[in-house]
C-alpha cells in the first residue's frame, strides 16, 4: 500500500462535523479507535471487521461511537 492511500470508511455520526467527502480517508492504525478533531470536539470511531470496495480501494469500516469536547 502506498503511504497515505485511502484505507478507511467512517460510518455514522453527524455529517455536520464529518462531511461525506471526508469519510473516506487514510488511517495509520487500523486496529485502534480513531479520534478525529473537528473544531471544538472529537468524533470517535471504532474499527470493525467489515470491509467494502469503493473506487478501486478496499476500505475497512469504522463506526461512530460518540463525541467528546475539547477542554478549555
Amino acid at each position: 500500500m502506498l503511504m497515505n492511500e485511502m484505507n478507511a470508511l467512517l460510518r455514522g455520526g453527524p455529517t455536520t462535523y464529518v462531511p461525506d467527502e471526508e469519510r473516506v480517508r487514510y488511517v495509520p492504525d487500523m486496529t485502534s479507535p480513531l479520534k478525529l478533531l473537528c473544531g471544538n470536539r472529537y468524533e470517535h470511531f471504532e474499527p470493525t471487521a467489515e470491509r467494502v470496495r469503493q473506487d478501486g480501494h478496499t476500505l475497512q469500516v469504522f463506526v461512530w461511537t460518540g463525541c467528546t469536547y475539547v477542554a478549555e
